[in-house]
């Protein structure tokens, strides 16, 4: 199993395309990723099982593997058909949804948690949005939280950056496992700024791996 010490203070690189999107094709992700490790990063996180397989065969890297289904709700990684199929097609993580939502298929965090562990050799990142989603989380039995979808669940103000009040809050209650830092993090200024607050890990996407946003950036700084 996956020696999650091997990724303290690391980067990780999310690779995903939207649908639609030129580059929304898992071999173009795939190398992505590829360029990704190149530049450093210790995991990558990446959307769709045919993109984690095809990752998984690329890379030597870990993979944080997930399956959005929807745009709304519980919609990352939602139910343990979702999650158990994330772990067949590669990744050594399952990131699911953390919060204390009512999921899909009706089985607790928990439930869902424990059914990983009993079928696969994957660990579970729980993408929260609170410190009382990562508190929950922690009790259901995930091996990672993740605070990916702070601003997105109603309980907290999407941040224009990362949620550093947040990061610091979970950090202090000293759950006993990785924090990692996700969501809003674009300058390598706010990654430092993400390990300082207490963060285990931080991922990056958007500023490293979204040409079409990056290029918008420049442009909206460029117009008259």
């Amino acid at each position: 199993m996956l020696n999650l010490q091997t990724l303290r203070s690391s980067l990780i690189v999310s690779c995903q395309a939207y649908p639609g999107e030129p580059m929304r094709d898992p071999q173009t992700t795939a190398q992505v990723a590829q360029s990704a490790v190149i530049g450093g990063a210790a995991a990558v996180r990446v959307q769709g099982l045919s993109d984690i397989a095809r990752v998984r065969s690329a890379v030597e890297v870990p993979i944080i593997g997930l399956w959005k289904d929807g745009h709304d709700g519980v919609f990352i990684t939602p139910t343990l058909h979702h999650a158990l199929a994330c772990a067949g097609a590669g990744a050594h993580i399952v990131a699911l949804d953390g919060t204390r939502r009512e999921r899909p298929d009706g089985l607790s965090l928990a439930q869902t948690i424990a059914s990983v562990h009993e079928g696969s050799n994957a660990l579970v990142m729980a993408d929260c949005g609170s410190a009382a989603d990562a508190v929950a989380a922690a009790e259901a039995g995930a091996d990672i939280i993740g605070t990916t979808l702070a601003g997105y669940t109603g309980e907290r103000p999407k941040t224009d950056g990362p949620d550093l009040e947040l990061l610091a809050e979970i950090a202090a209650l000293d759950l006993g496992l990785p924090l990692i830092a996700e969501g809003r993090i674009h300058t390598p200024a706010q990654g430092r700024a993400a390990l300082d607050a207490g963060a285990f890990a931080v991922v990056v996407g958007t500023a490293i791996t979204h040409p079409a946003t990056i290029t918008g950036w420049f442009a909206d700084a460029l117009a008259p």
